[in-house]
């Protein structure tokens, strides 16, 4: 499954000048690259790899040209200790020169410290043409993680805040412009008011339209825009509101749609489905039969998504159960204790995902 060509900055020149603008001012001092040949048996792999699944067809493509032409594109690696280098960009090439049992390999040494060489692996993973939205999604929140120095659960929640931000702003936007249509005036005299009154609304609406992030995120609004601008896939906004959801996908569909078996369209439909069993039979024969999306909704059963008396019940004391439940964490104040503290963070930030999801 390929995704569509984009127009990328980065066009792919890892090994040369720095694809994103922050990794040059990281390290001022960083050595330029350097073209050379070492023995394979001197590189080894990095403790993170944002790359989890290859596709064994592809990576027996290239074992295959590997062997005939030999590696083509230079490998990307940084000096570790004397002699020896750790593979920042280019696994499948490396796979392959290990398969065919190549001697010496052509790379690029670059000076990196273990964040920049983690940023350059997510960059080089997130620009390959067959990337599945998984992992795409996946490399972005990581890349996100890194550059705002906090863990993915945080920027997880950071973007649901700025989308619920954002949301309020438009309306409040609306909501100002309609108030200024109805403060215009017909008469002469009153022109000269109503045109004062077009302009303070039409500065509401404008300062609205700024305020897409809270006060305490104004700092990290900047750098997750220069992130999404840089990468030249999406905005953030998209990726909040379509990509995000992908990652509360039930785990079986969550691996068919990472190893490439499945469309994200037919994913959303499968995964609607509540009966696990039902679902995961539906999810083998429409990869077994390559079913399209059409043939899907026409293969569940209108009773999986049917709500019965029992669940129509339940969902009437939903609000009263929500009720008591933010009662007794306030009570018990369970933010202070460091057990639950966590676990406490994890639920809100799926609440905040079901909200994002409006």
């Amino acid at each position: 499954m390929r995704r569509k060509q984009t127009e990328k900055p980065f066009g792919g020149q890892i090994t040369t000048p720095p694809p994103a603008p922050w990794l040059d001012s990281q390290s001022g001092n960083a050595a330029g690259a350097t073209e050379t040949t070492i023995k394979l048996k001197d590189i080894r792999l990095p403790e993170q790899q944002p790359r989890r699944y290859f596709d064994p067809q592809a990576l027996k493509e290239l074992v295959s040209s590997v062997k005939q032409h030999g590696i083509l594109q230079p490998l990307l690696v940084r000096p570790v200790a004397e002699g020896q280098y750790e593979l920042v960009a280019g696994e499948r090439r490396y796979r392959a020169a290990t398969e065919v049992g190549l001697e010496n390999v052509p790379v690029v040494v670059r000076e990196l410290t273990d964040d920049q060489a983690f940023q350059l692996a997510l960059i080089e993973n997130l620009q390959r043409e067959d990337l599945n939205p998984v992992e795409e999604t996946e490399g972005i929140l990581y890349l996100l993680a890194i550059r705002l120095k906090c863990d993915v659960e945080s920027v997880k929640s950071l973007l649901y805040r700025m989308k619920n931000a954002h949301s309020k702003g438009e309306q409040h936007s609306k909501d100002s412009l309609n108030e200024s249509r109805r403060n215009v005036s017909p008469k002469l005299d009153d022109e000269a008011e109503s045109g004062e009154n077009i302009s303070s609304k039409g500065d509401e609406s404008k300062k609205s339209r700024r305020n897409v992030s809270p006060n305490l995120d104004d700092e990290q609004f900047p750098t997750v825009k220069e992130v999404f601008e840089s990468l030249g896939l999406m905005n953030w906004l998209s990726f909040t509101t379509k990509r995000l959801p992908l990652l509360n996908l039930p785990s079986d569909i969550l691996m068919a749609l990472r190893s490439g078996q499945l469309e994200y369209t037919k994913a959303q439909a499968l995964a609607r489905v509540k009966d696990d069993e039902l679902r995961k039979q539906l999810l083998s024969e429409a990869i077994a039969q390559d079913w399209s999306l059409s043939q899907i909704k026409e293969q569940i059963p209108a009773s999986s998504s049917a709500e019965s008396p029992d669940s129509s019940k339940a969902s009437n004391q939903i609000p009263e159960q929500l009720k008591n439940i933010t009662q007794r964490i306030k009570k018990r104040q369970l933010w202070k204790e460091p057990r639950k503290q966590k676990q406490l963070v994890n639920l809100l930030n799926k609440l905040e995902a079901l909200l994002g999801d409006e």
